[in-house]
């Protein structure tokens, strides 16, 4: 039989308070996080950022225990996933890649190469895809493809996005559920959707199609619950001058509670792991200000981690995938975009399409974006939930 990987895309995060400087700073070397104008500016520049916010953000680790969980949680659905797949008949090594943190995607890539794995599925732990997300790991492997021969000889199915899987829909389905019964009458219980936000014009000029993903994931989620429960979506982690998708999260929690909404279950919709966005921005922080807001009681469903449903869901893509028709990682980024959100490897002047887009707008406010972080000490950090 031929050799078969199925490599794990996800973020990543410092293991120990010690790691969290290193982090930071690998996080604002990507150039998909900030792109410059000038490639030297881009290391000088994330060593700036890193060493101004490498306390505070420490501050924030210290609440949920020192460090992520994250890497712990992706590598124990990586073992679930292989033992499903073994009871399903396929037999799989499973590879976990981090965007920016141990273990790294070359390290995956490096391993997986050692182990002569013929064919691989690349699945992003992330159900919508964004171009800030699975797009840039998307494109590193992209590049990692093109520059070495022994990885072009390995063929590889590419999972784009999949908020629509339905053992991932009753997975969540039943997590909800799980936690709406603790109250008295469940079904005047609030169902409220918290997704990652991000840059407005993502959407408008780029054509990202993760809000369009996550309201239909939403839509599908309140389907499979079948309950009679009001619901909202809105979105967290915003960042300084810039517009981002609304509503968002604390402004819509207000809301709620000025209407008199006194119980309140919040799905983290776009995560399938623990991490500081759920234990630290919405366990602690946004649990806060709902109290402040006149909310009482408020639970916050679990990320899916190892549930059984979720595992299967991960398991019948992949199979899936194995079955289908192959597509490169560049059709694989570039897909439902109405322009070119990637900059090229050399930087453009001129009225280019990706010139426009990026010298002109997403460039600038992404410079405003990041004065705004040097100058006061918040923002760009929240981009990626990791305040």
């Amino acid at each position: 039989m031929d050799r078969v990987g199925v490599l794990l895309l996800n973020l990543g995060g410092p293991d120990k308070l010690e790691d969290v400087g290193p982090f930071l700073y690998n996080l604002f070397s990507d150039p998909e996080i900030i792109r410059l104008p000038f490639s030297w500016l881009q290391k000088p520049l994330a060593w700036l950022i890193a060493s101004r916010r490498t306390q505070k953000s420490q501050e924030n680790y210290k609440q949920i225990g020192g460090g992520s969980p994250l890497r712990r949680i992706t590598e124990a659905q990586g073992e679930a996933l292989k033992e499903q797949l073994q009871a399903l008949g396929q037999e799989a090594n499973i590879y976990v890649g981090m965007r920016y943190w141990h273990p790294y995607t070359e390290e995956a890539i490096a391993q997986l190469t050692q182990d002569n794995i013929e064919h691989v599925v690349i699945l992003p732990l992330y159900p919508q895809f964004s171009i800030s997300t699975s797009g840039s790991s998307f494109r590193l492997l992209d590049k990692l493809w093109e520059q070495d021969p022994k990885l072009q000889r390995i063929s590889y199915k590419v999972i784009p996005s999949w908020h629509k899987q339905p053992s991932y829909l009753q997975a969540m389905a039943e997590l909800i559920t799980q936690e709406l019964e603790q109250f008295p009458n469940p079904d005047s219980v609030h169902i409220f959707f918290s997704a990652h936000g991000v840059p407005k014009n993502y959407v408008e000029e780029a054509g990202d199609p993760y809000q369009q993903e996550i309201e239909e994931c939403t839509a599908l989620i309140m389907q499979t619950l079948n309950r009679p429960n009001e619901h909202t979506l809105a979105y967290q982690s915003r960042v300084g001058p810039v517009e981002w998708l609304q509503p968002y999260t604390d402004d819509a929690l207000a809301e709620l509670g000025a209407k008199g909404v006194k119980d309140l279950v919040v799905v983290p919709i776009s995560f399938v792991s623990e991490h500081i966005e759920t234990l630290q921005e919405i366990d602690i922080e946004y649990r806060e200000l709902a109290e402040e807001s006149g909310i009482e009681n408020f639970r916050r469903v679990p990320a899916p981690n190892t549930h059984p449903l979720f595992i299967r869901a991960l398991a019948d893509l992949v199979l899936d995938a194995l079955e289908s028709p192959s597509l490169k990682l560049s059709q694989v980024y570039q897909m439902k975009k109405k322009v070119r959100i990637y900059p090229p490897e050399r930087w453009e002047w001129g009225m280019t399409t990706s010139a426009e887009v990026w010298n002109g707008r997403i460039a600038m406010l992404g410079f405003i974006a990041l004065v705004f972080e040097l100058i006061t000490g918040h923002g760009l950090l929240h981009m990626l939930g990791l305040l």
